[in-house]
């Protein structure tokens, strides 16, 4: 052992074993991967699974139930998806939330985030064995060209999933005042609610493409059969946006209490308006703070220079004389 660790030491520099054992697990883990997926299924397993439904209900589930669904990656769903069910749910929600409504979204989630960290890990011992180890190097900045960019894929995923959230909800909160308006005008116009919310759908997909998304998901709900406080609440859900909850309470109220529909959209339509006129407002009173600093750094040094620099030039000639 000592010799081997003398070797290492020789070869890699002082840390040399603790790139080896770094290697050493990577390669292990690659390796269980490719077993894993190697791994053939169990006939009796595959029997169950052809035999469980006839050949003609078997093709409708599929194309039911089962649309964009990759049943190569059920093999590994022990390890690309949480085993306990709140978790597993909630990370399908915050993904439903940023428009990855995909029945695999959590495992290609899970996915990245494994490949990503691994794949920088690699590539982040290469660059430290190729450019930065010599005898200098110190534990700290072992550990942070080696676990940093490992890190870093690792929540690249999570971060990118966030602000795509974030993104969206923004965009369906800032297009929902128009879509309401829209809609009043076709209820008041005789139409039903299904039949205002599909229209709205195609007439704000050129403005905002995930509300109009958003409501033919109700419409298409709605054909269907599904309830339709229910519909609402799943698409409330979805959205994430306080104003779309508002608005599944008011429909919900309307429908339970037998008021108007269009009393009860008016209502909320002028509060949406005065809504979106005060969040434009704040964004108005808010830029004035945030061009203080721009405008303290970019003003000013050149009205100081301007108005010192020649005061200083004259005493500095003054001093030579």
């Amino acid at each position: 052992m000592e010799q081997l660790t003398a070797t290492l030491t020789g070869a890699l520099g002082p840390f040399g074993p603790l790139i080896a054992v770094g290697l050493l697990g990577v390669i292990l883990v690659l390796v269980a991967i490719s077993m894993i997926m190697a791994e053939k299924m169990d006939p009796l397993e595959r029997l169950k699974r052809d035999t469980r439904l006839p050949s003609n209900a078997r093709e409708v589930k599929e194309k039911l139930r089962t649309a964009q669904h990759n049943e190569k990656l059920d093999r590994y769903a022990t390890f690309l998806e949480p085993q306990d069910e709140t978790e597993l749910a909630g990370m399908k929600l915050k993904l439903m939330q940023a428009g990855y409504r995909g029945k695999d979204s959590v495992r290609y989630f899970h996915f990245a985030q494994f490949a990503g960290g691994i794949g920088l890990l690699v590539l982040g011992v290469a660059y430290f064995v190729s450019f930065v180890q010599n005898d200098q190097t110190t534990m700290q900045q072992t550990i942070m060209y080696i676990l940093g960019p490992g890190a870093l894929g690792y929540m690249f995923p999570k971060y990118w999933v966030t602000k795509r959230m974030q993104t969206r909800q923004e965009a369906i909160t800032n297009g929902f005042p128009d879509a309401l308006d829209m809609m009043l005008v076709c209820v008041e116009a005789g139409q039903s609610i299904e039949q205002s919310i599909i229209r709205v759908g195609k007439e704000v997909r050129p403005s905002c493409a995930e509300l109009a998304d958003e409501f033919d998901i109700v419409a298409n709900e709605m054909k269907a059969g599904k309830d339709k406080s229910t519909v609402l609440n799943d698409m409330s859900e979805r959205c994430g946006s306080q104003d779309i909850s508002s608005f599944v309470t008011v429909m919900n109220q309307s429908q339970a209490f037998g008021t108007p529909m269009s009393d009860a959209l008016r209502v909320y339509s002028a509060e949406m308006r005065d809504k979106r006129v005060m969040r434009a407002e704040e964004a108005a009173n808010k830029l004035p703070t945030k061009m203080t600093l721009a405008t303290m750094m970019l003003t000013v040094p050149p009205l100081l220079i301007i108005l010192v620099g020649p005061s200083v030039h004259g005493i500095t000639q003054l001093g030579n004389m």
